[in-house]
């Protein structure tokens, strides 16, 4: 370390990703620019640990990297604003999430079907009336529409 700040691979290994990491998300704008040492190294300030945590921490939840800059670009920018802010958009990836797991438990629903009436041949199981998976369906317009349609939505477990 020099006089506080961290090298390249002293932060990367502090915030628990690699060297290549911290570069791309400082080349997407997520970071700072970096100082630089005498003989060239990148030199970060210390908080630069928590920050790369942060944005990992945002994408476990689900954002992605271009959501995880607008909330830095938002928070740095515009304090104490209500619109767009981490709530809003924490509420728009909680509804993304929440219909992601209904679509899951549809499709969940159609598989267990499928399981239960011994479908072994895709082929043949396509073309029979009786095959619970929505072959016709799922090419005209999707998983949800297709059960929807076969009447077999999950019950709200």
């Amino acid at each position: 370390m020099t006089g506080g700040w961290l090298r390249t691979g002293e932060v990367a290994e502090a915030a628990g990703v690699n060297a290549q990491t911290l570069r791309y998300y400082h080349r997407r704008g997520l970071l700072r620019e970096p100082q630089r040492s005498n003989g060239g190294h990148r030199l970060y300030p210390p908080e630069t640990v928590a920050a790369l945590r942060m944005i990992k921490a945002a994408q476990r939840l689900g954002f992605t990297l271009d959501e995880v800059a607008d909330l830095v670009e938002a928070g740095g920018h515009r304090r104490g604003r209500s619109d767009g802010g981490l709530q809003a958009r924490a509420a728009a990836k909680l509804a993304e999430v929440e219909q992601k797991i209904t679509d899951l438990r549809t499709i969940r629903e159609t598989l267990l079907q499928a399981v239960a009436a011994g479908c072994d041949d895709l082929a043949a199981c396509a073309t029979s009336p009786c095959c619970p998976l929505p072959f016709t369906e799922l090419a005209e317009g999707g998983a949800r529409a297709a059960v929807r349609r076969r009447g077999s939505l999950p019950s709200g477990r």
